[in-house]
């Protein structure tokens, strides 16, 4: 297990590498290029300055979060070639420089979906939360809320010049149903996982945040049943999964521990968002801090799964509180992630101690 926190880069991240090289028990930070369109070559010279700020920081930086899917290639576009052509490359350029694994998802129109990111907490601390009456609103309202409370930061898979014409956009998905989403994910993986394998880079696709459908878009990549098909239908082992547990954690109806065990005893978890959620009613919820009794996940349990069935990836704390005064990016502090790191080594510490 290699312990991570996620990056954003010189430009894009308020927190420096020394101050996250200093929080114990964190090897190497997850890092993207945010100044590269959707779609286009990650350049050589872009890739080889991340790594090397990461490396002289004394951090690894083995996984990318996330080489972004071009919407083309989820609605399957003549142009979607392309593209695919470019994500080949530039999965051949990050190999270059040790990459070993890539985060990524399949969600038409948006990443993820929040509706409150400065949702206040009883012991003042802020979060994001998710409640569905949030998007009872036109489109174009949800997107200006989020990305007017961003507190200035870029939001991965927000872009706003992508976002601008959401309205035209969700029409171009008008004909793209479930099994439609599927195929195009499966061409998609057929033309992608034979250069992973040259290579030695694992992809890894993260559950729909939510896991359930919004706005009436598909969702493909959201209980154990899809993960179980999505292995399957292109069976590699460079075929996998980002688990975040707080994404497959917001439907009650998935049990997260056995997911968990399941497919990393099939050696195909290989990356872990884990981070804790506190639901609310109705599958409404908030971020909450890490440790059990604050949310909805038994974090043992959590740490456990993937201990006792021989976890080799990485791993990562999700979403922070701000804490402390703190301001950023939201999710994203420095103070909580850090906390979350703690709780999550002591209880792998934990396990492993056990275990002898």
């Amino acid at each position: 297990m290699q312990m991570t926190m996620r990056w954003f880069g010189p430009d894009e991240d308020k927190i420096p590498l020394e101050h996250i090289r200093q929080v114990p028990g964190v090897e190497g930070v997850v890092g993207a290029l945010y100044d590269v369109a959707v779609g286009d070559v990650w350049p050589v010279d872009k890739i080889k300055h991340m790594v090397g700020l990461a490396h002289q920081a004394g951090l690894k930086m083995e996984v990318i979060e996330s080489v972004n899917i071009h919407d083309d290639i989820k609605i399957g576009l003549p142009s979607r070639d392309q593209y695919i052509e470019n994500y080949q490359q530039t999965i051949r350029n990050l190999a270059r420089f040790g990459v070993k694994v890539i985060c990524y998802n399949f969600m038409p129109v948006f990443d993820w979906m929040k509706t409150e990111m400065n949702y206040v907490l009883p012991d003042g601390s802020l979060t994001m939360a998710f409640e569905k009456k949030g998007i009872d609103k036109s489109l174009e309202q949800v997107v200006r809320e989020v990305l007017d409370n961003s507190n200035g930061f870029a939001l991965p898979g927000w872009e706003p010049e992508r976002l601008a014409g959401v309205q035209e956009l969700f029409a171009k998905y008008k004909d793209v149903d479930d099994k439609t989403l599927r195929t195009n994910l499966v061409y998609f993986l057929e033309r992608v996982i034979p250069v992973c394998e040259e290579v030695g880079v694992k992809m890894a696709i993260h559950p729909d945040d939510p896991p359930y459908s919004i706005f009436g878009l598909p969702r493909v990549v959201k209980n154990r049943d899809d993960l179980d098909w999505i292995c399957n239908a292109v069976d590699s082992p460079a075929n996998g999964i980002t688990l975040c547990t707080g994404s497959i954690g917001e439907d009650p109806e998935n049990n997260v521990y056995d997911i968990l065990a399941e497919f990393t005893r099939r050696k195909r978890i290989h990356f872990a968002h884990v981070r804790n959620i506190k639901l609310i009613k109705d599958k409404d919820f908030y971020e909450c801090a890490h440790p059990s009794p604050y949310g909805s996940l038994d974090m043992y349990k959590v740490m456990q799964a993937l201990h006792d069935n021989g976890f080799e990836g990485y791993i990562r704390p999700d979403h922070g509180r701000f804490i402390w005064g703190e301001t950023g990016r939201p999710g994203y502090g420095l103070y909580d992630r850090a906390l979350g790191v703690t709780y999550l080594v002591g209880l792998w510490e934990a396990l492993q101690k056990k275990q002898h």
